[in-house]
């Protein structure tokens, strides 16, 4: 039972490390986001669009903030997941990308 919870508070913990950082750019830029990240989400999803494999019936969503790259959704494969990674990481002027993108076990 001691160590279920432990695992429990680690679990919580880094969970609330990942989310700190957008919190510290969501007070430096407001809820509208920085400089440029409207359009370097609007770069990814363009880079997305060339790419046949990340289309439907896979759902990718993509948020930036302080010109990081939040990618979510659902793809079919661990390919694909890694595909939108990379290919995020191509567009002009992101710093980082964070993948949370779930896989749906489709192909």
């Amino acid at each position: 039972m001691r160590r279920s919870r432990q695992l429990c508070a680690l679990a919580v913990g880094i969970v609330l490390a990942a989310a700190l950082p957008a919190c510290a750019a969501y007070r430096k830029c407001g809820l509208d986001g920085c400089p440029g990240d409207a359009n370097i989400n609007a770069d990814v999803e363009t880079l997305f669009d060339q790419h046949p494999v990340l289309m439907p019936p896979n759902l990718i969503h993509v948020r930036t903030l302080d010109r990081v790259v939040y990618l979510s959704g659902v793809v079919d494969t661990d390919l694909e997941r890694e595909i939108a990674e990379s290919v995020a990481l191509q567009a002009p002027g992101v710093a980082k990308v964070v993948n949370s993108i779930g896989l749906s076990g489709g192909r």
